[in-house]
């Protein structure tokens, strides 16, 4: 479509696109929670939470907020987008603190209220993960990488318009969501036998180079910006 659209112009394609993203939104809501149910909450068998698909979707969301931060970095620094300013770049660290603080919200209630309430079904949870098992220190670690960084270093903003402060903020939560996917798998498959060795941290860099590998052979195919949106004008002349 966006092809379609630089080569036609207008805004009847840019409509049918707004019309196929809304369609696809509920799509996803449906697929990504049912996925979240299906592959991590169903191994711990006798535990639900109705929040888990909302946490789930804030960390994904999060995740690629700061995946298209370090890629628009990247590709600024070689020469690449130079339409992007210091306020489009400022916008995307706007939306990575701001979603850092729902997923810190999901987080928080969906710890809070399992806690306090004190149901035994529902507290096996947080059981294994703050004291059966040896995972406390880690939670409180994703924790902190999470939400306490990234609200302290993202909270002004000069910091949000600084290219080598937003990657390494965006490294930062890009390894606290691993690690924060890391704790929804492990205390329920392997319980206290884990370990975050190079069998662990090699495979997550195997599929992230992956990921790089086929992104940046996709960009090289199709040009980086588009020609003919609508709103390319009021885009280009973003600033604030």
């Amino acid at each position: 479509r966006s092809i379609e659209q630089d080569l036609q112009g207008g805004t009847k394609i840019h409509y049918k696109t707004m019309a196929k993203a809304a369609t696809f939104l509920v799509f996803f809501a449906v697929t990504s929670s049912t996925a979240a149910w299906d592959w991590m909450m169903s191994l711990d068998v006798h535990w639900f939470s109705t929040m888990y698909g909302w946490y789930a979707f804030a960390g994904m969301w999060i995740s690629a907020l700061t995946t298209i931060i370090l890629f628009v970095l990247y590709l600024k620094r070689r020469g690449y987008l130079a339409q992007v300013n210091e306020s489009h770049i400022h916008d995307l660290g706007k939306w990575v603190f701001a979603i850092s603080f729902l997923w810190s919200y999901l987080w928080f209630c969906q710890f809070m209220l399992i806690w306090y309430t004190n149901i035994p079904e529902e507290i096996i949870y947080f059981q294994d993960r703050l004291h059966s098992f040896g995972y406390m220190g880690l939670m409180w670690t994703v924790f902190a990488m999470n939400f306490v960084f990234p609200m302290i270093l993202l909270m002004s903003r000069d910091a949000k318009r600084n290219y080598y402060f937003l990657v390494i903020v965006g490294c930062i939560i890009f390894v606290g969501h691993w690690l924060d996917v890391y704790m929804m798998v492990m205390p329920a498959t392997v319980k206290s036998h884990h370990s975050l060795g190079w069998m662990e941290i090699g495979t997550a860099l195997g599929f992230l180079g992956l990921m790089i590998f086929v992104v940046n052979k996709a960009l090289t195919k199709r040009p980086l910006m588009v020609e003919k949106h609508p709103y390319l004008n009021e885009s280009l002349h973003h600033h604030y």
